[in-house]
């Protein structure tokens, strides 16, 4: 799993999101970051040991290398050791990372980097839950574009340390034909998605083809043109399996529509080599972290 830190566009919104909390509002202040009350009350000298745990049970890891990266924006001298790594399940109170450095650095960095992580540890372990749920028949958890703005980056790699799959990271990268480009194809004729397939792959040949479809004769249509993908949306688990045979060995099958955690067995049971569910980055939530002093 490659580390999300790599990424420029990672990097970006580290910067940014500093900028956001410590924007400098004094002329007279040396560092470019502004933490008015430690600037007043804290010892410029003063030296401390921290680290961040989860208070809860199950939470699973992401993120501990974007606090690393916060906290080496901040201050290049604060040595930082990860202590779990992102993927890893903590117990409450186990110390995720601890790090050493002026008490005044830390302190600016603390709640960016809590921010980042909590919200990412909660995508990874509501996606583990799913991935859990569905291990025994080896479906692909996946994640969607329902994603933070300037934040995807963060979130779907979130889904990794779970244990997921990324779908495709924008519009760039696949070709996705859902429900609002079907009615714009032709009136939206159900037994010619097998020509927009066509259509799709003269413009971008190297890409893979994704068709939403609602019904088994969309489903038959689409088929005959043999996209990588057939999106199976809010269909009953009985449709699902109908769709699941007729695509066996043409296309792979993604099932989708506001699928939960009680139904996920029920769904993979169909068969699909997909879910997909936007809940795991719009709706996972923040685990409780916190970050605390072992020395000053």
């Amino acid at each position: 799993m490659k580390d999300v830190m790599k990424s420029a566009r990672a990097r970006a919104a580290v910067r940014l999101a500093l900028d956001e909390d410590l924007a400098s509002a004094l002329d007279e202040v040396s560092s470019p970051w502004c933490d008015a009350t430690s600037l007043a009350l804290v010892d410029p000298g003063v030296k401390a040991t921290g680290e961040i745990y989860a208070k809860g049970a199950g939470c699973i890891v992401a993120g501990a290398t974007v606090a690393r990266a916060v906290l080496k924006a901040v201050d290049p001298k604060i040595q930082v050791k990860v202590l779990k790594p992102d993927g890893s399940a903590v117990k409450p109170r186990e110390p995720i990372l601890v790090f050493k450095g002026l008490a005044r650095s830390i302190l600016a960095a603390e709640r960016t980097a809590l921010n980042f992580m909590q919200r990412m540890c909660a995508t990874a372990t509501l996606t583990r839950k799913f991935v859990d749920a569905t291990r025994r028949w080896g479906t692909l958890i996946l994640d969607t574009r329902k994603t933070t703005p300037g934040l995807r980056v963060f979130e779907k790699y979130a889904v990794l340390c779970g244990g997921g799959t990324n779908h495709r990271m924008g519009m760039y990268d696949r070709v996705l034909m859902k429900d609002n480009h079907r009615r714009l194809w032709r009136g939206g004729d159900p037994d010619e998605l097998d020509q927009a397939v066509v259509a799709a792959r003269k413009v971008f040949p190297k890409l893979a083809v994704e068709v939403e479809v609602e019904t088994l004769r969309e489903c038959a249509s689409a088929l005959k043109a043999k996209p990588e993908w057939i999106m199976l949306d809010n269909m009953s688990c009985e449709d699902m399996r109908k769709c699941v045979r007729m695509c066996r060995g043409i296309s792979k099958t993604e099932a989708s529509g506001g699928i939960t955690l009680d139904r996920a067995k029920e769904v993979a049971a169909t068969g699909v080599t997909a879910i997909s569910l936007g809940c795991l980055t719009h709706s996972a939530g923040s685990v409780d972290l916190s970050l605390e002093w072992k020395a000053v």
